[in-house]
């Protein structure tokens, strides 16, 4: 059984600086970020951990007054760490994000009930926030959907909540895709979870695609996103910095698409795009 790496994050400012430390290190192969008051806790495989590099890519960020702390955890503690630092994420008053041991809030017209073991994505990091705001103002009914880098699937289950036909969920975690699978049933919705990346799309073609990873996979798999994109179809864009926007933005024109919108959280940023 795989044991963890749990690193804790002091961080003196958490805003913005939490999430600008998670998206220099999101490129390495930490599974999941918690956040708190006084900073954050970063977990991976002790088996993919290579101190070096962390320590590499932690002192390019000397412009940040943080300090951390690195212990093993055994893979069981997990669920007890997690339900340590999970609390509820409300959306906009319309969408609330919890796990089975917190209260329910009446009247709130979609509940998403995860329990996110080891994989990305409780809703918390403002580019899941971002997409959720999205996939709440939008039209889903009968459509077929696609959640690359799906995470825990918050976001392929929401649509699903909103009447969507089918979704297909795509990470490249295993656990992510275990947990994907965990949290449909648990919310009582259908997902055709599997392990991957863009190589797997074929001749499927979906009404709308999320796609919330980071700048340099996006560019990267974009143009394989528009080629199963249905003509008048949406493509929703996150895992993105505000100084993304201009790259992004010219990559996705230049590729034929229709830039519909952009939103800002703290740092943060996701784009709407038709095809």
């Amino acid at each position: 059984m795989t044991n963890y790496i749990e690193y804790k994050f002091q961080v003196t400012e958490t805003e913005p600086w939490n999430e600008i430390i998670i998206a220099n290190i999101s490129d390495l192969p930490f599974e999941s970020f918690l956040e708190n008051e006084n900073g954050f806790d970063a977990y991976i495989p002790a088996t993919d951990e290579n101190e070096a590099e962390i320590k590499e890519v932690l002192e390019t960020l000397d412009y940040i007054e943080f300090s951390y702390s690195r212990t093993e955890i055994e893979q069981q503690n997990w669920n007890a760490t997690w339900e340590e630092n999970f609390t509820p994420i409300l959306v906009n008053d319309q969408c609330l994000i919890r796990a089975e041991f917190h209260e329910t809030i009446e009247n709130i017209p979609y509940e998403i009930i995860i329990q996110p073991k080891m994989s990305f994505g409780t809703g918390h990091h403002s580019t899941t926030h971002l997409m959720v705001e999205y996939i709440l103002e939008t039209e889903f009914d009968g459509k077929d959907i696609l959640d690359m880098g799906c995470g825990t699937s918050i976001l392929a289950i929401l649509g699903m909540k909103k009447n969507a036909n089918y979704a297909e969920c795509i990470d490249i975690d295993e656990w992510a895709v275990e947990n994907s699978i965990e949290n449909g049933k648990r919310n009582g919705v259908s997902l055709d979870a599997k392990m991957g990346d863009n190589s797997l799309l074929g001749t499927k073609t979906f009404d709308i695609i999320l796609a919330n990873i980071n700048k340099n996979i996006l560019m990267s798999q974009i143009p394989s996103y528009i080629e199963v994109l249905n003509e008048g179809g949406d493509l929703f864009l996150s895992g993105l910095m505000e100084q993304d926007y201009n790259d992004i933005h010219a990559f996705c024109i230049e590729h034929g698409l229709t830039f519909v919108s952009v939103k800002q959280r703290n740092e943060w940023i996701a784009l709407h795009f038709k095809k």
